[in-house]
């Protein structure tokens, strides 16, 4: 029977390994923190461990590793297992992208599907999906957030996924492409207000989430912004003009409070090349205790996982983002939302 190490439980990582465990198999939790979220069963096992350190072990070939750790740590593990030659399912969004890794995986007989969260993710597959049935693409645009329903005094936000990887949001340099020309501008840049059916007006502002989308669709123009309630960015920005701003203090302030309800949004908006125009929305606020930012990543990643596991040619031999997955895979990816409760508009997947 085939093992799955997930390495990082947090929010999304352990939403992801209770899914996992609906499928009768062996699932070995690696994380250097004892998790609040998990008990160990019969096909749960958790190790408090290094993750690096325990993917240095031996492992059976047909086992599957689910890298669930933040940043740049999660791309220093994805390196390893590349050079081992196993099979991945890479969720870290670490500012080093897999690509890079594409010959070695190529060399060892390694496998591996990156970024398959909301967005990056199912944002790539409907963008992708646009793009073959419309003749190419001429513009996209994403729009993607995770928020509180309630706005507060402080910063209206809590952070769905580690701090950390949230300020590398705000500060990475945002890559676009206008004018079919990838250009570079700085994060947080072009602001503007959006309206969100179920909860008003919010604010839009760049940043680098377009990743492997830029080398793998042709475009025009294309380009993705983070929603937040109005306010939260305009302190962001003062408080590091006046340098006020403490990560320390943020981690604190932003850490995701379960008890506090939010929701997920997030708008795909193609002007294909035959003349369509098609528009998804994807809303959440979660469900059964889990997160919607839990649900939206983390269903995306099982899905993924689920139909890999059908189906053993379903990822060759390489490193491949998820706009590569068929219109099959895609539009089980979008049944699995809907089946849970996510509420998708938009059209349908046609095979």
């Amino acid at each position: 029977m085939v093992t799955i190490h997930c390495l990082g439980s947090g929010l999304v990582g352990s939403f992801v390994i209770k899914k996992l465990s609906t499928l009768g198999v062996k699932i070995n939790v690696i994380d250097i923190e004892e998790t609040n979220y998990l008990i160990e069963n019969d096909l749960i096992k958790i190790y408090v461990k290094d993750a690096f350190l325990y993917c240095q072990e031996t492992f059976d070939d047909d086992d599957l590793f689910i890298n669930m750790l933040p940043g740049n740590l999660g791309h220093s593990v994805t390196k390893l297992l590349v050079s081992k030659g196993k099979r991945i399912v890479d969720l870290s969004f670490s500012e080093e992208t897999p690509e890079i890794l594409h010959e070695i995986a190529l060399e060892s007989g390694a496998r591996l599907l990156w970024d398959v969260g909301i967005a990056p993710g199912f944002s790539n597959m409907l963008i992708s999906y646009a793009s073959r049935v419309g003749d190419g693409i001429i513009n996209a645009e994403i729009r993607v957030g995770g928020n509180p329903i309630e706005t507060d005094a402080e910063w209206s936000y809590m952070a769905p996924f580690s701090p950390n990887d949230v300020i590398a949001e705000y500060t990475r340099p945002a890559r676009i492409v206008r004018d079919r020309k990838i250009c570079i501008l700085p994060a947080l840049s072009e602001r503007h207000k959006i309206m969100v059916k179920q909860r008003g007006e919010m604010e839009a502002f760049l940043t680098d989430g377009l990743r492997s989308l830029i080398d793998t669709i042709p475009a025009n123009d294309m380009m993705e912004y983070t929603v937040r309630w109005p306010g939260h960015i305009q302190r962001f920005i003062d408080e590091r003009k006046t340098n006020n701003l403490n990560e320390k203090n943020l981690m604190q302030m932003w850490k995701f409070d379960k008890n506090r309800r939010e929701f997920t949004w997030m708008e795909i908006k193609v002007e294909c090349k035959n003349g369509e125009e098609m528009r998804w929305t994807v809303y959440d606020e979660g469900l059964h205790g889990d997160s919607s930012m839990a649900r939206t990543t983390g269903l995306v990643t099982f899905s993924c996982i689920k139909q890999w596991l059908i189906d053993e040619s379903l990822i060759n031999r390489g490193v491949y983002p998820p706009e590569n997955l068929s219109n099959q895979v895609i539009f089980n990816v979008l049944q699995d939302l809907r089946d849970e409760g996510v509420t998708i508009e938009g059209p349908d997947i046609n095979l």
